[in-house]
């Protein structure tokens, strides 16, 4: 790993190395993901539909009927009041095991499969999103996953079963200056005798407030990022605030500062300089976390969505009799099913083994996200004026306290969460073109010399000799492929067909624009987007022959919808406004255009807009906050 010393200017060269460096660059098993994008429709890796074993159904089962039964006693609502999970709540989740759902029995966990895993999440997130948030920031991405991951046999022994038992843990990455460019990560962690010490501010710390462990990224001079267990009250750490937001009211996300942290050479994981790889490792399972709270709310909004358009009447007819508000209903219900289809199809890749699902997680927490979002703002649409107001308003004037327009704040973050949705079309993009740039790398890059030019360039042309007459023809032009199917067969014929002409313009992108490609965004936003609806109708049409007749007409309407989009979006791959909106950017960050921000006033409060990071000791108060145990 590059080594960065955070008080220096990082260019972007730099920080693409140091990122580069932390991707797993090689695919030791096959993706779906992965051959969709490069023209090759596997269905062989998907169909039929993996399913778990008895076990992990009978104890997934056991577990989420103990789970229903007690979240039908929290008070969601109340959480969303007083902006806080009641202490009673943390505790009563803990006895049921909530905390260790993914922790081993061997560790005192439950041991769920990550289909019932995610099932419970949404179970949980129907209650109140922000049960589901600290649960998922817990196991996802907080110390269960890395350790279970990397760590050594004595970290799991002293670490996963405090886990289990409900001692909660945060993952710390993100600071005050550094967001997706982990290359200029400020937080130090010096080495000394028997261990490190720690200085930096972390900020959007989800758990920090609460959490008893913290999983920290730190810089360790002349060896770069590394990941280190670290505990919550370890003398010179300070929870300097609770941060408050747009919705997720009962967040525990805070900003935590290190000052002379000493942390012992044990709890470092992995070895120094592999932080930033074990994170990224870390988030290509745990993304799926999210993805099942969009899942769930998506389903929630197809209930409101069906009982209220059936029960308002408007003249002469319930609403969703009539068409307008019928389309709304109509694209509810097929995304609702897609969603949950492209969760269970990533979930049980991963649960069987065998199976490279970076690109998968990635496009399930990307278009679930997006989705669910779409979702919840037609919902409130759908709702008139009640989708606008708050459910305990409604429920003072005596109606139904339906909060829409909670889950409508709720729900936004998850389009940044764990990777924006900008950052998420770069990380899929650059693992699509992958195997462009593995043959084509040293053409295109700037300091490779003569020679190894002239090797990628023999290189490139035998991959591409091979490659590209694949892309001319294939299943998706027989008109009887994927009988099987039934009805849905046209749509997996649309999948074959698209892959291989997405496959198609991604080459050509790529001899057009060679290394200037990696600048195009909105181009691979556009191939990602493209890749991800085609995957959520081959995951839609999967889980239909599976589900039998009762979900054929479910996948059928989501096809038929998705299918349109692609189109469109396969027209604006060359036709749109890029480069003049390129342009016009450049020219308003210019200041020429200042005269139109005349004649509104701005009420931001004043201050820097980034807070200091500097290494000190900290002035503020320590609001970390211990949770009760069982």
């Amino acid at each position: 790993m590059t080594a960065v010393d955070p008080d220096r200017h990082v260019d972007e060269r730099v920080a693409r190395k140091v990122a580069e460096q932390a991707r797993e660059t090689r695919w030791k098993h096959p993706s779906f993901g992965r051959e969709l994008f490069l023209g090759h429709f596997r269905l062989d890796l998907i169909h039929p539909h993996p399913s778990g074993s008895a076990d992990d159904r009978e104890r997934g089962e056991k577990f989420l009927g103990e789970l229903r039964e007690y979240c039908e006693t929290i008070d969601g609502a109340r959480i969303e009041r007083d902006a806080l999970i009641p202490d009673e709540v943390l505790v009563g989740l803990k006895r049921l095991g909530a905390f260790g759902m993914k922790i081993k029995p061997e560790y005192g966990g439950l041991g769920l499969s990550q289909v019932y895993y995610n099932r419970a999440l949404m179970l949980v997130g129907s209650v109140n999103p922000a049960l589901g948030a600290m649960l998922s920031a817990h196991q996802s991405i907080g110390v269960p996953q890395p350790l279970a991951m990397f760590g050594t046999d004595e970290q799991k022994a002293e670490y996963l079963p405090r886990c289990a038992a409900g001692e909660i843990s945060a993952f710390l990455l993100t600071e005050p200056d550094v967001g997706s460019d982990p290359a200029r990560l400020g937080t130090t962690a010096t080495p000394v005798d028997g261990g490190y010490v720690l200085n930096g501010v972390k900020l959007w710390t989800t758990n920090g407030v609460v959490a008893d462990l913290l999983v920290v990224m730190a810089q360790v001079p002349g060896k770069g990022i590394t990941a280190f267990v670290v505990e919550g009250d370890s003398p010179g750490i300070t929870v300097e605030n609770r941060n408050e937001f747009m919705g997720l009211r009962g967040l525990e996300n805070g900003v935590t500062r290190f000052h002379e942290v000493h942390v012992p050479e044990a709890n470092r994981i992995g070895k120094e300089g592999a932080g930033l790889k074990i994170a990224l490792t870390t988030l290509n399972t745990g993304r799926l976390s999210l993805p099942a709270l969009c899942a769930g709310a998506a389903k929630w909004c197809l209930k409101i969505a069906r009982e209220w358009s059936s029960e308002r009447v408007q003249w002469g007819l319930p609403v969703g009799k009539h068409e307008a508000i019928a389309g709304k209903v109509a694209f509810i219900a097929a995304t609702a099913y897609a969603l949950e289809a492209v969760l269970d199809l990533s979930s049980e890749l991963a649960d069987a083994g065998g199976h490279d699902i970076r690109i998968e997680a990635a496009l399930a927490k990307l278009y679930g996200s997006e989705m669910a979002w779409l979702v919840a703002d037609e919902l409130v649409q759908l709702r008139g004026g009640r989708g606008y107001e708050t459910a305990e308003s409604m429920a003072r004037r005596g109606e139904r306290g339906v909060p829409a327009e909670q889950l409508l704040r709720d729900l936004r973050i998850n389009r940044i969460f764990e990777g924006s949705t900008e950052i998420m079309h770069l990380l899929i993009a650059r693992e699509a073109v992958d195997a462009h740039l593995a043959v084509a790398g040293d053409i295109i890059d700037p300091e490779a010399d003569g020679r190894a030019k002239a090797r990628a360039v023999a290189r490139a042309g035998g991959f591409y000799a091979k490659w590209l007459p694949t892309l001319v023809v294939g299943r998706g032009q027989v008109p009887k492929a994927y009988g099987e199917f039934g009805p849905l067969a046209t749509h997996l014929r649309f999948v074959e067909r698209s892959s291989r002409k997405l496959a198609r313009h991604t080459f050509y992108a790529m001899s057009r624009w060679q290394g200037r490609m990696e600048r195009k965004q909105r181009f691979l936003a556009r191939v990602v987007d493209i890749g991800a609806e085609l995957f959520a109708i081959s995951a839609s049409c999967v889980k239909a022959a599976a589900d039998g007749d009762r979900a054929v007409e479910l996948a059928d309407a989501f096809a038929k919808q998705s299918r349109v989009r692609v189109d469109e979006l396969f027209e604006r791959l060359w036709t749109n406004a890029d480069e003049s909106d390129v342009v016009l950017a450049r020219h308003v960050l210019e200041g020429r255009f200042t005269w139109l921000e005349e004649g509104v006033l701005d009420p931001s409060t004043p201050g820097p807009w980034i807070a200091d990071s500097t290494h000190h000791a900290s002035t503020a108060e320590n609001v970390h906050r211990p949770t009760p145990r069982p």
